[in-house]
């Protein structure tokens, strides 16, 4: 057996905690700590969905083609997908506050810079500046779950993580209706972003009198960057994400970019083995994280769940503004039942899925499944004038479906990931999320304008019956992950494995 074999088994079979976790303390600012971090993980995953609705004001306020636009919402995307992974590894090697403090601070200046920008190429450059830096704070979350809550606790705390990510995603078009019906339809769309200054100042206060600059730890821990990795990694999302989010903008040539992903991707997995033979920190840890039951399994649910999910969002905005003639404001309140399906189900799930484990994941992609399905049968083609009696309960059982996959899913794919790798791992996580995201939208409005000639009803179904198809394969994820792993959750975090 070669060494990498080796390696792998032995973390597997080594414990997920480090040496020091039987002295380990509960902070008693844990909770408020969350509730700061968590500010900043809402403001910053908003920002993928708040601008869904105000792309038309945006075209016109620029005065700019439908591609160009298409590249503000998914330059941010694409710059926020490099960065987690990196994110999340500084933030374990040089403290959670430090990287949130710096984090905070590009991300207002760069929301400045797009509320004040004078014309789309400043825009789209300040969005890709926004998106660094919101992959820089995103894994601070998981990364700070991780370091304060153990047992039943965590489980909770990624309960109330689990909703923040869902009804981020969920309240962006209502949010951003409101503020473009209160600003004006001209200009409006530029608050979406200043909006960000007077919240990201009032988080970085929190931050830097709540959050602990480093978690004391008897272990001897090696700070240094793994900047090649960090390269490698950044270069194979890149030839992943590049081609999807320009393809919207009729640059099919992009999609060569794709050869890149697999070389790029042994070529990172190579180098991180390298470096754990050398004794060198690697940036992901992927031996260790391959030997952990669950987080390869979780991390593929995950990704197709968002996939399926997250483009569901963007083609009913579409759809209402531009099919139906809906203002942005009307658009942001027909959806609001899944932001409040989700709010609900996300902490309520987090409680539960220790008694549950990975089977309630499958449960409630089954019943989001069925919402869509619903959807696709009375919502598409429905006359505008009732619209609303009819979608707002299918859309309310759809978001409480989708809460209820996100929160027991993070908190079962990082249950048996150390503490110290925790910021990386869940960068990890959310890079795959992300990857989903952007892979869905784009699949997902190509099938809408490619079905458009048939009438706005028809693609709408069209368009969520792939959407059910994608699910679908969620779906057979997670029943494989419930009868590989289920169990894991009760072993690794329950209140008798870990100390209260």
């Amino acid at each position: 057996m070669d060494g990498v074999t080796e390696d792998v088994e032995r973390s597997a079979a080594a414990p997920s905690t480090p040496p020091d976790e039987a002295d380990w303390v509960p902070d008693p600012r844990r909770w408020r700590i969350l509730s700061v971090s968590l500010v900043v993980g809402f403001m910053s995953l908003l920002d993928v969905s708040i601008v869904n609705v105000a792309i038309p004001s945006m075209q016109q306020g620029l005065d700019t083609s439908a591609s160009a636009i298409q590249w503000v919402v998914s330059g941010y995307l694409l710059a926020f997908g490099l960065t987690l992974v990196a994110g999340g590894r500084l933030g374990d090697a040089y403290g959670r506050r430090r990287m949130m403090l710096i984090g905070l601070t590009g991300f207002i200046v760069s929301s400045a810079a797009v509320g004040f920008a004078p014309n789309v190429a400043l825009v789209i450059v300040a969005r890709l500046v926004q998106g660094a830096m919101a992959g820089l704070l995103t894994p601070q979350n998981s990364g700070l779950v991780q370091d304060l809550f153990r047992g039943s606790e965590r489980a909770r705390a990624f309960g109330v993580f689990g909703a923040t990510v869902s009804v981020s995603s969920a309240a962006g078009p209502v949010i951003g209706g409101l503020i473009i019906a209160a600003a004006g339809a001209d200009n409006g769309w530029r608050y979406l972003f200043l909006v960000n200054i007077p919240i990201g100042l009032v988080a970085m206060l929190g931050v830097a009198r709540l959050v602990p600059a480093r978690l004391p730890t008897t272990e001897r821990v090696d700070n240094r960057i793994d900047v090649v990795g960090a390269l490698l990694l950044g270069v194979t999302v890149l030839c992943l994400l590049y081609p999807v989010v320009s393809v919207e903008g009729g640059h099919q040539w992009t999609l060569l970019v794709l050869v890149g992903v697999p070389v790029f991707a042994w070529a990172f997995v190579r180098w991180e083995r390298r470096l754990r033979e050398a004794g060198r920190p690697p940036l992901l840890d992927v031996g260790l994280l391959r030997g952990l039951p669950g987080y390869t399994n979780g991390l593929l649910v995950g990704s197709t769940y968002f996939a399926g999910y997250t483009g569901i969002l963007l083609v009913l905005s579409v759809y209402l503004q531009t099919g139906l003639g809906y203002a942005p404001l009307q658009t942001g309140f027909l959806l609001m039942p899944f932001a409040l399906g989700s709010a609900i189900a996300a902490p309520l799930s987090g409680r539960i899925v220790p008694r549950f484990g990975r089977r309630l994941t499958v449960i409630a992609l089954a019943v989001t499944m069925a919402g869509v399905c619903l959807m696709a049968l009375f919502v598409a083609g429905h006359d505008p004038s009732g619209l609303a009696w009819v979608a707002a309960p299918l859309m309310f059982l759809t978001g409480f479906g989708g809460g209820a996959v996100v929160s027991p899913n993070i908190t079962l794919t990082l249950a048996d990931v150390p503490p110290r790798m925790g910021g990386a791992a869940g960068g990890a996580l959310q890079t795959g999320q992300r990857i989903g995201s952007a892979i869905g939208a784009a699949v997902l409005m190509t099938v809408y304008q490619a079905t458009l000639p048939s009438g706005a009803g028809t693609a709408l179904r069209v368009t969520l019956s792939t959407a059910l198809v994608v699910l679908g394969v969620a779906l057979l994820m997670s029943v494989r992950a419930f009868r590989h792993d289920d169990g894991v959750f009760d072993r690794e975090v329950s209140p008798s494995s870990t100390p209260e």
